[in-house]
């Protein structure tokens, strides 16, 4: 039972592990798949970063380094409270991180709208703390916007989408937006881990609703 409840809520800050003061792991210096590196704290000029929680991270990063205009993926923890966390630590639900993928991105060749668009038919945005049979806080659904402009976008279409799955009987979207927090990089086997690992598990639990067209 205590288990069911660390997963099924957000810890409070006395509740959270107390993590460690940075990375006990190096990472590679080049993606797997992109022509760019996997650690992207400085992002070249006229590109911009999208962070976004959608279940499993390893299925959402595939989806994302297939979108021409994206430079770079990357898989990790944000949201949550305790610093420089493991896989491990953020599945026992005591961290309060969600598995996120930071994208960078040239807006000049794909729109945030876009990139949002795609958030919303590759997952299930009402399920709360899970996607499909993954259940715990780390599955949460976020976006973690950088610009005010990404506010306004992801705010504006969250209300279009939303209506659209209530006029199909849906239930209401559940997605948490809010400034982008720290993001703390995960560890290297689940960096484009579906590139490693073709066969690898997958998870897409979205409605089947696609984006409105007119939207």
């Amino acid at each position: 039972m205590l288990f069911s409840r660390q997963k099924s809520r957000l810890p409070e800050p006395g509740e959270a592990l107390p993590g460690r003061p940075a990375p006990w792991f190096t990472l590679p210096e080049k993606h797997l798949v992109l022509d760019a590196p996997i650690v992207t704290d400085e992002v070249p000029e006229g590109l911009e970063v999208a962070i976004f929680g959608l279940g499993c991270f390893w299925g959402a990063e595939e989806i994302y380094w297939q979108k021409p205009g994206v430079w770079s993926t990357s898989v990790g923890y944000a949201g949550g409270i305790t610093p420089h966390p493991s896989y491990e630590e953020v599945c026992s639900g005591l961290t309060g991180h969600t598995e996120a993928v930071r994208v960078v991105y040239d807006p000049a060749v794909v729109s945030y709208e876009s990139l949002v668009k795609t958030f919303f038919e590759v997952h299930d945005p009402t399920q709360g703390m899970r996607q499909g049979n993954d259940v715990g806080t780390q599955y949460r659904s976020a976006i973690y916007t950088t610009t005010p402009e990404q506010v306004e976008v992801a705010e504006r279409l969250t209300k279009v989408y939303g209506e659209e799955l209530a006029r199909r009987g849906l239930g209401p979207i559940t997605t948490e937006i809010a400034p982008a927090p720290t993001y703390y990089y995960a560890e290297e086997l689940h960096q484009q881990y579906l590139a490693r690992n073709p066969f690898g598990y997958r998870c897409h639990a979205n409605t089947g609703v696609p984006f409105p067209a007119d939207a």
